[in-house]
């Protein structure tokens, strides 16, 4: 996968280096250059911004810089082709799709990625207008607040989707186990020792009966769900669970109606208290 990110802060961007990101580059899986809007400058000052039309607080990132940023990954010929084969622009934006686990998978899915990171008011709404007829864009959101720029963002974005390229994480099944991978948080997990300050790791993982172990795991993957994000239970299709996962949503407060699953009461005191939380 090519991930192409334009920032005028490229220093924000160098935790890119670390971690499993960092050694999927120096494998070759993941192919990430980071680029400075301000080398497409016009000026000897390399200025990016300019005052608002119509007046307003802030400043507005100048729509050539861009432009030229943007061409110099376009392949050779591509211009003016925003096919399917185009790149995929991505503009992080407050206003944009919600990222979420399933857009990840979408991305990663995809050969060329590139990022584009706002700053101070934003980009001149022309950029996005003349990127429409040379790349696929598509405006994303990491959540409702406000940032001051995308490089945050793309972080959070380019982390979320390199790791499910084939190769990146060492064992695939930790992808499969993971929180939100089928809609659910992920269980709770324990380490060595044992016993800790008072506590102590449920038994049924300490026995080795595997069975027993994947079906407290899926049991605790409902119950973390319906207490702390109980609407990704609300509307899951009856149909895509399990006799063992409706019998530990009753108890949890959720029945079927009309096929899916729906609040029916709150879950007993002792119920939340098996989730741990307080």
């Amino acid at each position: 996968m090519r991930i192409d990110v334009f920032s005028i802060f490229p220093e924000y961007l160098q935790a890119l280096d670390l971690s499993l990101i960092g050694k999927a580059r120096q494998k070759g899986l993941l192919e990430i250059a980071v680029r400075d809007v301000r080398d497409y400058a016009l000026d000897k000052h390399r200025s990016v911004d300019d005052t608002p039309y119509g007046g307003g607080a802030g400043m507005v990132m100048k729509p050539e810089p861009w432009a030229l940023a943007l061409e110099s990954v376009l392949p050779q010929g591509a211009e003016g082709q925003a096919g399917e084969d185009a790149p995929l622009l991505i503009v992080p934006s407050p206003a944009g799709r919600v990222f979420d686990q399933s857009l990840a998978y979408e991305l990663a899915e995809e050969r060329h990625l590139v990022f584009a990171c706002g700053r101070y008011e934003g980009i001149d709404e022309r950029v996005y207008d003349w990127a429409g007829a040379h790349f696929r864009v598509m405006p994303v959101s990491l959540g409702d607040y406000v940032l001051n720029g995308g490089e945050v963002a793309v972080l959070a974005m380019v982390e979320a989707i390199g790791r499910l390229v084939p190769g990146v994480v060492g064992n695939p099944m930790s992808l499969v186990e993971e929180s939100h991978s089928d809609g659910l948080l992920e269980y709770p997990v324990y380490t060595k020792p044992a016993s800790w300050r008072g506590m102590d790791v449920p038994d049924v993982l300490l026995g080795g009966n595997h069975a027993a172990i994947e079906a407290h795991r899926r049991a605790e993957q409902l119950r973390r769900t319906a207490s702390r994000r109980p609407e990704l239970l609300e509307g899951r299709s009856a149909a895509d669970l399990s006799r063992a996962d409706l019998a530990v949503a009753s108890e949890l407060g959720f029945g079927v109606r009309d096929g899916v699953l729906a609040r029916s009461a709150a879950p007993s005191s002792s119920e939340s208290r098996a989730d741990g939380d307080t």
